[in-house]
């Protein structure tokens, strides 16, 4: 994996609570879990390809 970067996340507090419960449903901390997530949401868009996340690439529109 690479290089690793915080960033803040401002969520509505009845929202962290469910992924907060479903972390706790998968074994997983918080912030696993929004990882699984989002990777699972980038490589069902296409935008993530590979086993890990250094394939992201952007979309090109063709002319």
């Amino acid at each position: 994996m690479g290089e690793r970067k915080s960033y803040i996340l401002r969520i509505d507090e009845k929202k962290l609570k469910a992924l907060e419960k479903w972390a706790a449903d998968e074994f997983r901390s918080t912030n696993a879990q929004i990882e699984y997530i989002l990777d699972q949401a980038l490589r069902k868009a296409g935008r993530l390809k590979g086993k890990r996340e250094e394939g992201i690439e952007e979309t090109e529109e063709k002319d």
